[in-house]
């Protein structure tokens, strides 16, 4: 695959940025356009592996080397149909997707592995235009109706696979606009929304349904759905965890999804930016090290925050794998994101154990104390607190950035479905769940994952979804391409 001697004559090349300085000035996406001579070449870096372990690193299995060759050989349309038999949306996972398709790269054992995610993304745009994404609405429908409750990646994928099998697909979505988290979640620098609205043309002229403010069990009855003949579940992992400490209810302590789609919907025209989520002026703390908490300090940035910094519990990655964390293994090692570079002050092996409130309630600082993690042979590591540590930080918003523990009960009570000890909602391996026309896919049947994962889960459950309708299905399973639409 690729250029024989690719991947010694040419170095790995990324995507330029705007400088920091500029960039936090507003909400667009800054990335700096590759040629299509440079991106060629870093598709002929592609080796000729033998095993292409990238592609089993892929949640959708994309069919990688066989992507990178079409590009390396400037046929970018066929590289495009290669790319959408596997993945719906490369428009998302070329944008946020963390890549394990890299880090599984077996160029990656001794050099920088090949820009896979910068290519799909230059695939895709190419498609959108030249005109070569078109809606593809099915040549005939089955007379079977399908409900889908959720528009994040698992739901829409879902929702796409399912009408190019000819059902008639309904999409619910509790918030005004279609998106889930891709919309309401991830900032527009990293994901401008008119990216989702591109989309969403084309699925609506391609038949799907989308009804907004809709939530089902609260204003839409769940006895409306026995309309459909089959419903799928990818409502997502929505409930937050807390930090439950003396002060946690002190004015200024806010949920970083509620201070990433508020500020979404702000740049969205849909209202002004609250004061109690402007970070505007303040001594910010970010308390999480993840990709969300990444998101808010590039958002607290671009608010004018006086000071960022950020707090994780975990100790300082190493800079490169380790003995235990071997190739083709997802590599826990150190990851400065573009936010990160933006400004912050980051901290590890630290954890929060008060709030601490004004006179009238509000957050004035909080209390720190050092950890360390302690390893025993075969039992999970212990946390340690460090004697002589504790520490007070003067700050006036806080950020809880601590991930999701599982789906909203309402739903899967309503309709009575099983679930595990984290609220997940319990589905086979063919998706179904224990009232045999409901499925699940997604965060709301893995717990919080990839968006790459979402969408996985979501071609997987239509495959299921149309056998279980049809008796038989011709949508594909993980590493199969898409056929021609019914």
């Amino acid at each position: 695959m690729g250029e024989l001697r690719g991947f010694l004559e040419h170095e790995r090349k990324d995507e330029e940025y705007v400088l920091p300085e500029e960039r936090v000035k507003h909400y667009k996406e800054f990335h700096k356009k590759l040629p299509e001579t440079e991106l060629e070449k870093q598709g002929g870096r592609c080796m000729d592996c033998g095993i292409p372990f990238c592609h089993s690193g892929c949640p959708l299995g994309n069919l990688i080397p066989d992507f990178n060759h079409a590009v390396y050989k400037g046929e970018w349309k066929k590289a495009l149909k290669i790319l959408q038999a596997t993945n719906n949306f490369p428009e998302f996972t070329g944008r946020l997707c963390p890549a394990p398709c890299e880090s599984a790269c077996v160029l990656g054992i001794i050099q920088p592995p090949v820009a896979i995610e910068m290519i799909e993304k230059y695939i895709v745009e190419r498609g959108f235009k030249e005109g070569w994404i078109e809606p593809e609405p099915p040549h005939k429908r089955t007379g079977k109706t399908i409900a889908v409750i959720g528009s994040g990646p698992a739901g829409l994928a879902a929702a796409q696979q399912l009408n190019r099998a000819g059902h008639t697909v309904t999409v619910f979505e509790r918030d005004e606009k279609i998106g889930g988290l891709l919309r309401y979640g991830i900032p527009d620098f990293k994901l401008e929304k008119n990216i989702i609205d591109r989309r969403l043309e084309t699925m609506a002229a391609e038949g799907i349904e989308f009804k907004t403010n809709t939530e089902v069990g609260k204003n839409y009855p769940v006895e409306e759905l026995e309309n459909f003949d089959a419903i799928v579940l990818c409502g997502g992992a929505t409930n937050r965890r807390g930090l439950p400490i003396p002060g946690a209810d002190a004015g200024g302590v806010i949920q970083a999804m509620d201070f990433l789609k508020h500020n979404n919907e702000t740049v969205d025209g849909l209202h002004g930016l609250d004061g109690n989520l402007n970070a505007n002026g303040k001594d910010v703390i970010v308390i999480g090290g993840g990709d969300t908490g990444s998101d808010c300090v590039g958002t607290s940035n671009r608010h004018g925050a006086n000071s960022v910094t950020n707090f994780e519990i975990l100790p300082l990655p190493p800079e490169s794998r380790t003995l235990e964390n071997p190739w083709p293994y997802w590599p826990f090692t150190l990851k400065t994101t573009t936010s990160h570079e933006e400004g912050v002050k980051r901290n590890w092996s630290i954890q929060t154990k008060e709030f601490i409130k004004d006179s009238t309630g509000k957050l004035k600082a909080l209390k720190t104390v050092e950890v360390k993690w302690k390893i025993t042979p075969g039992s999970r590591p212990q946390l340690e607190e460090v004697p002589g540590t504790e520490k007070e930080w003067p700050c006036d918003l806080v950020l809880l950035a601590l991930g999701f523990t599982g789906p909203e009960k309402t739903l899967s009570e309503k309709l009575g479905l099983k679930t595990d000890i984290r609220s997940n909602i319990e589905g086979a391996k063919d998706y179904r769940t224990n009232v045999k026309n409901i499925f699940v896919a997604g965060d709301m049947r893995r717990g919080q994952s990839l968006i790459v994962w979402a969408i996985s889960e979501g071609r997987e459950a239509a495959h299921h979804v149309d056998k279980y309708l049809m008796g038989n299905s011709r949508l594909p399973v993980k590493g199969e391409g898409d056929l021609p639409s019914a």
